[in-house]
């Protein structure tokens, strides 16, 4: 049965073959987070009590249902990484404000499908959008620093080249995603991230979009048009969430940035495997 239901959670959330480029951390049998499409998702299953009044069962096992949905999306979340050092589950360790904010949203959480089944049992999928999470630790004192980094200096600017975003491919890298990454040169001096970027825009796109096929990345909306392309040369960090690229791109997307302030808006996007 568990296997049903983490099956019809992975179809839920990818819908169609086109979609499996899309770069989604799944858990079994718990849930998934889409990190392309910014939403974490979890599915609950709730059995009928045979021993209450027939006209009760329904609504006991989707309470029951909800109640596993919880617990499976919290863990789902948990396991996110805000940033190349930090999970969330460590800043609700470190934090009783962060735990009782985090399970707050959490709970606010929104069923997306109930399947009511012939024995009288329910599943349901429910989903918190990540621009929860972007709120939430923009409230927060040192969390997530939006907005807090200068510009980089431009030298060398093109000024009739128009970018219209930053795409980094950090496949074979073993990278993995975050909330809130960064983009660092040979001497880990940041060119990309929370610092640079507007809360309003991180809040609503999240910092950068993922995906795992350079062609869609580039004709997502986030980028689209003439994108400047990067290859990382390794991951950094401790959740190996930052993407070191060469100090020579560096300079370029330091120009292009400071130029026409794509990377404030969050047009950015990672390629990971």
């Amino acid at each position: 049965m568990k296997r049903t239901v983490f099956c019809l959670l992975v179809a839920s959330l990818l819908g169609s073959g086109a979609a499996l480029a899309q770069y989604t951390q799944l858990t079994p049998n718990v849930g998934a987070v889409n990190w392309t499409d910014q939403v974490v998702r979890a599915t609950g299953y709730g059995a009928a009590n045979p021993n209450t009044p027939p006209g009760a069962q329904r609504a006991g096992a989707l309470q029951a249902a909800k109640v596993v949905a919880l617990r499976n999306l919290l863990e789902m979340v948990k396991g996110m990484n805000i940033n190349s050092q930090t999970t969330v589950e460590n800043a609700m360790v470190t934090s009783d404000v962060i735990n009782t904010r985090v399970s707050g949203v959490v709970r606010n959480f929104t069923i997306v499908d109930t399947r009511y089944m012939s024995s009288g049992d329910i599943e349901v999928d429910v989903e918190v959008p990540l621009s929860s999470f972007y709120e939430l630790f923009a409230e927060m004192p040192g969390v997530i620093p939006f907005g807090m980094a200068g510009s980089a200096p431009a030298t060398g600017v093109r000024p009739n080249t128009v970018y219209t975003g930053l795409i980094v491919d950090a496949r074979g890298l073993g990278a993995r995603p975050a909330l809130a990454p960064r983009i660092v040169d040979e001497s880990g001096n940041e060119v990309y991230g929370s610092g640079q970027v507007s809360r309003d825009y991180a809040i609503q796109i999240g910092v950068v979009g993922y995906e795992k096929d350079l062609d869609r990345a580039a004709k997502n909306e986030r980028v689209a048009g003439n994108p400047i392309v990067v290859k990382g040369v390794k991951a950094s960090g401790a959740n190996n969430a930052d993407v070191v690229i060469s100090d020579q791109d560096a300079r370029s997307i330091r120009e292009a940035g400071a130029n026409l302030n794509f990377m404030e808006q969050c047009k950015v996007m990672v390629i990971l495997d």
